[in-house]
């Protein structure tokens, strides 16, 4: 495994040739980068000081013929949570940099100017950027592309990432790298972009076999009965039902959990309407994206890939905006701008409250009338948190800093876990994702542990009849689930090709691609190393178990309303399942793992806190 090192301080690049073992305890992909975080981040870094660094790695399939093998990852400690961050992507430069014949990219120091990082299979240069800044992240992949080459892929950062909104993200071929704040790492070190071609043969142990199954891989698709509403709705398509069957749709700042003005942003709505294609990442052969085009009016010539579920409660039901229009330009925004949507809209929907109790007048509104009635203000609150004017620079912080400023009690209403605001799901509702926001190591997070997929459905994997208002047996659940997305992340595979895989089928991918036999155990068990060494990066910034929490509504006002109402997690509930899911790590009662867990994963021998 090769890691390129450049340092954008001295400009000096080194290249890496990981020990044999590497592969095995760590895969490849978000695996990789938490080790490569853990070891080259010094306890205490400023998250936007030269120390820290921004990790890049594919997954170890990327470029390899598999069902949707384009994921990637951005890893750092995290401006917005000061825990150890990531995010994963689709787009081509995962699959570019294998090719380029890189595992991983790890950059470091801060540049005195702008910089773009260029990797042409061997050729390292860090390309001068001042021409570049203050693009929005469509230019920039433009004129990079124009210069460089059509065959380039271009990860870059918008305006938001260079004023270092802290959870400005990354852009890459209309895919971001939304969460933790990676595009606030790379505007910190004035690296306004990476791009990266690579034209080298991906070495694979087993062609011939690789070919077979990639025939098998069209016919699983064909039959694949879930992939005809991926195409036709995108990820948006369940929104009415956890609206409307389960009553977890978080609304007006989670006060409430149905929206009721709902039926014109759902894509059953829009998507006739507004929708031009369908749109997939690199190498996936069912696409969940969705082209959008508004053709007239107010948001006239909005074009945007989306608007995906996420986005459709952050921009939509969480700051009360029943306007499919205004919803998708607020999604191009936040990817012209770099920003995350999900934080982008919890922060708006926190300032629109704190606005309607007379909470901001302290701060520049500038005549702006802000509140849950007015939902077109969004578009300019997001241009002032990308420049950082005005009320904006408070808002870029995340609404965990912004209500600490703030005061006045507005920390009761701060939808957040370790800094993080949450995605589209009332775990008022659903326990296991409740367990898992409150202890996943980047915030609050759905990609983490996948906790909604069985309470929502009731059933997932090995857990059957699950009553989704229950704690009990939390702990396995998550622990389960977490570590099986772990082996997602490390190859690089989709989270939504979770009915055309099962788990021997990573091993067989593992074996084809790289030679490597490893069971089903030995996979959970990889993914469980990856959970401990995020963990192990947490205590070493000085996290414990009174961070494993949820927000103050979450835990103190039950829901109002629908198939949920009257619920919530309580003190008590929350304490349960934590005990229960360190136990089932083998962790501490603090959340710390043991040493002779870390043993057992063969990384123990170190103090790590």
């Amino acid at each position: 495994m090769r890691v390129l090192h450049l340092d954008v301080t001295t400009g000096e690049t080194t290249k890496e040739d990981l020990p044999e073992e590497a592969e095995g305890l760590w895969l490849g992909g978000a695996g990789l980068g938490a080790w490569l975080t853990y070891r080259h981040v010094p306890a205490g870094a400023d998250p936007l000081g030269p120390d820290n660094v921004v990790v890049f790695t594919p997954g170890l399939v990327n470029g390899v013929p598999l069902i949707t093998p384009g994921k990637c990852t951005f890893t750092a400690k995290s401006p917005l949570t000061g825990t150890i961050g990531d995010a994963t992507m689709g787009g081509r430069i995962g699959a570019m940099t294998r090719h380029a014949g890189y595992h991983a990219i790890v950059i470091r120091g801060r540049s005195v100017k702008p910089v773009t990082v260029v990797v042409d299979d061997d050729q390292v240069t860090m390309r001068p950027s001042s021409d570049l800044w203050g693009l929005d992240t469509r230019e920039t992949s433009e004129e990079l592309r124009k210069e460089l080459g059509q065959d380039f892929s271009v990860a870059t950062i918008g305006v938001g990432g260079e004023n270092m909104v802290k959870y400005a993200c990354v852009d890459c071929d209309d895919r971001q790298s939304g969460r933790s704040g990676m595009g606030a790492v790379l505007g910190s070190k004035l690296v306004k972009a990476i791009a990266v071609r690579g034209t080298k043969r991906l070495p694979v142990a087993h062609e011939e076999e690789l070919a077979a199954l990639m025939e098998s891989n069209h016919e699983t698709v064909g039959s694949d009965k879930t992939k005809d509403g991926m195409r036709k709705h995108g990820t948006g398509g369940f929104t009415r039902w956890v609206n409307e069957e389960r009553g977890t749709f978080p609304t007006k700042n989670w006060q409430h959990s149905v929206y009721e003005d709902r039926e014109r942003i759902v894509p059953q709505h829009w998507a006739p309407i507004y929708g031009v294609r369908s749109k997939a990442c690199y190498g996936c052969m069912r696409p969940c994206g969705k082209l959008v085009r508004i053709p007239d009016g107010p948001y006239k010539d909005t074009v945007v890939d989306g608007v995906e579920y996420e986005t459709i409660y952050s921009l939509g039901g969480v700051i009360c905006n029943p306007d499919p229009e205004l919803l998708a330009h607020l999604n191009e925004l936040c990817d012209v701008y770099g920003l995350d949507t999900i934080s982008a809209g919890v922060v708006i929907a926190w300032a629109m409250e704190a606005a309607e109790r007379g909470l901001l007048t302290a701060f520049d509104l500038a005549g702006l009338d802000v509140g849950f009635h007015n939902p077109a203000c969004a578009p300019e609150l997001l241009r002032r948190i990308a420049h950082r004017e005005g009320v904006g620079d408070l808002l870029a912080e995340g609404v965990a800093k912004a209500s600490s400023i703030v005061g006045q009690d507005s920390a009761e209403f701060a939808i957040h876990v370790k800094g993080m605001e949450p995605p589209a799901y009332d775990v008022r509702g659903l326990k296991t994702l409740a367990l898992g926001f409150a202890v996943s190591p980047r915030g609050a997070d759905h990609l983490k542990s996948g906790g909604y997929l069985v309470d929502l459905n009731g059933s997932f994997g090995p857990f059957e009849d699950v009553d989704r208002f229950s704690p009990e047996g939390r702990g396995e659940m998550v622990m389960y689930l977490e570590d099986l997305f772990v082996v997602y992340d490390c190859l690089g595979i989709c989270k939504f090709s979770r009915k055309l895989y099962e788990v021997p089928d990573f091993a067989d991918a593992v074996r084809l691609v790289t030679g490597r036999e490893l069971t089903e155990e030995e996979l959970f068990r990889t993914g469980e190393r990856v959970s401990a060494i995020r963990r192990l990066f947490n205590c070493r910034e000085g996290l414990t178990r009174a961070d494993d929490t949820l927000p103050w509504r979450v835990m103190n006002e039950p829901v109002k309303e629908g198939p949920s109402k009257g619920h919530m997690v309580t003190e008590e509930e929350l304490s349960h399942m934590l005990d229960d899911y360190y136990s089932v790590r083998g962790w501490d009662p603090d959340g710390r793992p043991t040493e002779a867990k870390l043993e057992e994963l063969g990384i123990g021998g170190e103090k790590y806190w």
